[in-house]
């Protein structure tokens, strides 16, 4: 049973990063006039970037490779998404509760990714040699 769970968890993370990622290609302009709305520089520059790191993370988590780092890459920029595109603190009303709810509603994507990385921990390749 715990082999099922970890596996269906593992996956359904990582598809949390694989549709946004392809969907970053897909909705290429929303995704540009979101980041530059919210002041990120260079947004033509780190939109690709940011999308091929999501796919490429989450088809390794699929496929429980590099699963602790991927991990942890995931979970550093869930923490610069998190800052950089849900600060809530600079809205009022409706855009103030929306943008908390997803800054909350990350932090739980990143207790996951925490949680991943911890599990795979010691099968990370330079753990296994000690």
């Amino acid at each position: 049973m715990k082999r099922y769970l970890y596996n269906s968890g593992r996956c359904l993370l990582a598809l949390y990063f694989l549709l946004p990622g392809i969907m970053k290609f897909a909705a290429w302009e929303q995704h540009i006039n979101l980041m530059q709305d919210h002041g990120m520089p260079f947004a033509p520059v780190l939109l690709p970037l940011a999308a091929i790191i999501q796919i490429g993370a989450a088809l390794l988590i699929i496929f429980d490779r590099f699963t602790a780092i991927m991990a942890l890459v995931l979970a550093v920029m869930v923490v610069l998404i998190n800052i950089s595109l849900h600060d809530f603190w600079n809205y009022t009303g409706l855009i103030q509760a929306h943008e908390t709810q997803n800054f909350v509603k990350n932090l739980g994507i990143l207790a996951g990714l925490l949680v991943l990385a911890a599990m795979n921990w010691e099968m990370m390749p330079s753990r296994q040699a000690k």
